[in-house]
């Protein structure tokens, strides 16, 4: 119990360093890491080596995949890949439909890049529909962010959830195929159906000043085919998934099952996919090598930030097991008989709430859920990737970022944006449980 009662005391120091103190995640994650070790009896060299092993493990894979699917979101951008998507499946849909157009055009585009990187990608694009057609942009905005906040949520190779799929030992294509089957059917729940609802009620229209900033227009060039920017987006997806169908219908000694596996490894295929981006939406639009090269070093630098928060809920993790922690709260779990696909949910959201942050609600509930789930066999690694993920999610509001882009950006009150990003982040999550539950049944 004192052990348990450690981590409990851990996770509160946690958050009152970031929400109250507002020191950086990542320095409250290594200071609480090494506080939770100190007060557990572990050696002081121990410490220091279980911090070096989570932050290195970790960082090992997913600084590998962050790079490459950072670089492959920004071929997308600056080739126009992402407005010829847009632009295609928006005629397609037709207006009457375009609130759905979004959401798909958001779950596409947002596969390779950061909710941050593809909102501000798209939001001109709700801007000029809003403007064209008179339609409320809250009812065209909030599918664009919920297909965004889903994807970002809980479909790989996004870092929080590639993070997830490591510490739970899930398999990716699996994951992938699950996530799709739970996240489509959240998305369009809390963003076609709830955006057209809520958009009736509270009708906004395109801010003076922000469309003034974002409308400009771009310089005149010949976007990528439609096709092409799709395949080079889904490749990656496409071959984590064909790995994943290989592993279960072929040989595992067979010479195809290894080449099949080995190109759908998560790093391998997107290096396959960045590779092609760079012919395909790149030397193929006449782009010259140079500013192929510039745009994939200046995308890199804001990722620094999230790597480190990766990291130190990497190392945290690592802390967690190491001193007895989380073998503590597996055996109590198995006595207790408790289902850790909804204690994975119960964690992740909590902390959410109090964080603000996914990404260290993702790591830090994976990091305590994981023992669990090995002492209580059964549950599906892929579905409490999920689970965490949906509830990393729920509930965003004030100390949440994304809470004052989305403000901001729509040009609404706090009330306003409680009642439309909040409840459709709420609305993702809640159902996306029981699809998850449901799916738990069937596999």
């Amino acid at each position: 119990m004192s052990l348990l009662l450690m981590a409990a005391l851990s996770i509160v120091v946690l958050l009152i360093l970031i929400t109250w103190v507002k020191w950086h995640p990542f320095v409250s994650l290594i200071i609480t890491a090494i506080g939770l070790g100190l007060v557990a009896g572990m050696p002081l060299p121990d410490i220091i080596k279980s911090l070096k092993e989570g932050m290195g493990n970790t960082l090992g894979f997913i600084a590998t995949v962050l790079a490459l699917g950072t670089m492959l979101g920004k071929m997308m951008a600056e080739s126009g890949g992402a407005e010829q998507i847009a632009n295609t499946l928006i005629r397609r849909f037709g207006r009457r439909r375009v609130h759905w157009a979004m959401m798909t055009v958001a779950f596409l585009v947002g596969i390779p890049v950061f909710f941050q990187v593809g909102f501000v990608l798209l939001i001109p694009l709700v801007f000029t529909i809003a403007a064209e057609t008179g339609i409320s942009l809250v009812m065209i905005g909030i599918p664009l962010v919920a297909g965004l906040s889903v994807v970002h949520g809980l479909v790989p190779p996004h870092p929080a959830a590639m993070a997830a799929v490591d510490i739970y030992h899930a398999d990716v294509g699996k994951t992938i195929l699950y996530a799709l089957l739970v996240g489509l059917p959240a998305a369009a729940v809390a963003g076609p159906l709830y955006g057209q609802w809520i958009g009736k009620r509270i009708h906004k229209s395109v801010p003076e000043k922000m469309a003034a900033s974002l409308s400009v227009r771009r310089r005149e060039r010949n976007l990528p085919g439609f096709a092409n920017t799709l395949f080079t987006i889904l490749l990656p997806v496409i071959l984590m998934l064909v790995a994943t169908l290989a592993e279960i219908f072929l040989p595992k000694n067979g010479v195809l099952s290894s080449v099949l596996s080995f190109v759908g490894d998560p790093i391998v295929s997107l290096l396959i996919a960045t590779l092609y981006a760079f012919f395909s939406l790149g030397t193929l639009q006449g782009t010259n090598r140079e500013t192929i090269q510039r745009w994939a070093n200046d995308c890199l630098a804001p990722t620094a930030s999230i790597l480190l928060v990766i990291g130190g809920g990497g190392a945290f993790n690592k802390v967690l097991i190491d001193s007895g922690v989380g073998e503590a709260v597996g055996q109590l779990a198995a006595k207790s008989h408790l289902s850790t696909i909804l204690l994975a949910w119960v964690i992740a959201a909590a902390i959410r709430v109090a964080t603000g942050s996914a990404t260290v609600s993702m790591l830090t509930a994976a990091g305590i859920v994981a023992p669990i789930a090995q002492a209580v066999p059964g549950t599906s690694p892929e579905l409490l990737v999920l689970a965490t993920g949906a509830g990393s999610i729920i509930l965003s509001h004030v100390n949440d970022s994304g809470f004052w882009m989305i403000k901001e950006y729509f040009g609404m009150s706090l009330k306003e944006t409680f009642w439309t990003w909040t409840a459709a982040e709420t609305l993702l999550s809640l159902v996306a449980l029981p699809l998850i539950l449901l799916l738990n049944g069937l596999v």
